[in-house]
C-alpha cells in the first residue's frame, strides 16, 4: 500500500511539537530545581536540627564525633559549617519554584500525548508497526523513557530529576529527527512478520526504562561523591549542586527498581527475537553481531541484579556496572547497526 503522506506529515509535525514541549518542560524543571534549592536546603536544616536533638538523647552530647551518622541530605552531626536553624521554625515553602515544577510536569504530559500521536500517525502513514528503522526505534525509546519518568514522578515524587531526564530525551530526539530521519515507507521483506510488533516493542520498552535508570545512576554517583566529601570534612566543589538532589540511598534504590523492572522485558525481547529468527532464518541463534551484543547486555545486567541480590552490592560498584550495561545497550542499538554488517543491518538508517 502506498504511504499516506498526510499522516506522514502529521507525524513529523507532531514529533516536532512534542520535542518543543519537552524542551520547554526541561527549562521549567531546571528553573524549579535552581530556585527551589533554598527552600529544600532550609527544610533539610530543620530536619537535621530535629535529628540532632534525638541523637543527643540517645548517645549523649558530643558522642557523635567525626564518624557520626550521615543524614539523607549528605550531612552529618559534625557538619557545622552551615547556618543553624531553629527546631521550632516552620519549613519554608518553595512558592514560585513549586508552581514552575508543576507546570513543567503538565508540559511533559502534553508533549507525551503529542509524541504518542506522532507514533500512531507514523504507523497509519506506513500501514505497519511504527518501529521499523533506527529513527522510529529512537522515537519509541524516548517515548518509553518519558513514560517511565512520568510514572516515577507519580509514584515516587521525583520531579526534581526532570531536567536530568528530559535533557537526554530532547537531545536523543533531536539526533533522531536529523541524523537518523527517514521518510515513512514500507518494511523490507525480512521484517514482514507479526513478531516485529512483539520483539521490537519489548526491546525499545526495556531500553527506554534502562535510559532513565542510567540517568538516575549518574545522579547517584554525583550525590554519593558529594556526601563522601562532606563527611570527610572536605569542600564539595563542582558537585555542590548535588546537595539539592535526593539522598544517594534513594537514588540507588530507584535506579535498581527501574533496572529490575526492565530486565525481564529485555529477557523476553531476546527470547521473542530468537523465535522470530527461527521462523525467518531457520535457526534460533546464530551469534549474529546483534544477537551477540544483545546477549552481552543481558549478561551485564544479570550480573548487576545478581550482585545486588546475593553479594549485597550497593553504591558505586553497582552503579558503574549498570552504566556499563547501558553502554552495551547503546552500542547494540546503534553501533552494531551503523558500523557492523550482519543479518540485522536492514534495521539501520
Amino acid at each position: 500500500m502506498p504511504v499516506n503522506e498526510a499522516f506522514a506529515r502529521a507525524s513529523d509535525w507532531l514529533l516536532f511539537a512534542a520535542v518543543l514541549l519537552y524542551a520547554i518542560a526541561m527549562l521549567g524543571y531546571a528553573g524549579a530545581f535552581a530556585f527551589g534549592r533554598t527552600a529544600r536546603r532550609a527544610r533539610a536544616e530543620v530536619a537535621e536540627q530535629e535529628l540532632r536533638a534525638e541523637v543527643s538523647v540517645l548517645v549523649g552530647a558530643g558522642a557523635g564525633g567525626p564518624s557520626g551518622p550521615v543524614f539523607g541530605d549528605g550531612s552529618s552531626l559534625t557538619d557545622l559549617d552551615r547556618p543553624a536553624a531553629s527546631p521550632d521554625a516552620a519549613p519554608p515553602r518553595e512558592g514560585a519554584a513549586s508552581k514552575i515544577g508543576v507546570l513543567a510536569v503538565v508540559l511533559t504530559c502534553a508533549g507525551w500525548a503529542l509524541h504518542v500521536a506522532s507514533v500512531v500517525c507514523r504507523g497509519f502513514a506506513a500501514h505497519r508497526a511504527p518501529w521499523g528503522n533506527m529513527y522510529e526505534f529512537s522515537s519509541m525509546i524516548a517515548l518509553i523513557a518519558v513514560s517511565a519518568f512520568l510514572f516515577t514522578v507519580w509514584r515516587y515524587s521525583v520531579r526534581d530529576l526532570g531536567v536530568f531526564v528530559m535533557l537526554p530525551v530532547v537531545v536523543y530526539l533531536g539526533v533522531a529527527g536529523t541524523a537518523l530521519y527517514v521518510p515513512a515507507g514500507p518494511l523490507v521483506p525480512a521484517l514482514h512478520s507479526y513478531w516485529i510488533v512483539i520483539h521490537v516493542f519489548a526491546a525499545t520498552s526495556a531500553t527506554g526504562i534502562f535510559l532513565v535508570s542510567a540517568v538516575v545512576n549518574v545522579l547517584f554517583l554525583l550525590r554519593e561523591r558529594y556526601e563522601r566529601v562532606l563527611v570527610a570534612g572536605g569542600e564539595p566543589g563542582s558537585t555542590r549542586f548535588a546537595k539539592s538532589l535526593p539522598a544517594s540511598g534513594s537514588l540507588d534504590t530507584l535506579s535498581y527498581r527501574l533496572a529490575a523492572f526492565a530486565f525481564p522485558i529485555w529477557t523476553f525481547a531476546i527470547i521473542a527475537g530468537a523465535i522470530w529468527a527461527e521462523s525467518a532464518w531457520g535457526r534460533y541463534w546464530g551469534w549474529d553481531p546483534k544477537e551477540t551484543w544483545s546477549f552481552i547486555t543481558w549478561v551485564v545486567f544479570a550480573c548487576y541484579l545478581h550482585a545486588r541480590a546475593t553479594a549485597g552490592w550497593r553504591g558505586r560498584r553497582a552503579a558503574y556496572l549498570a552504566l556499563i550495561g547501558f553502554g552495551c545497550f547503546v552500542f547494540d542499538f546503534y553501533g552494531v547497526n551503523i558500523w557492523i554488517s550482519g543479518l540485522h543491518s536492514y534495521a539501520g538508517v
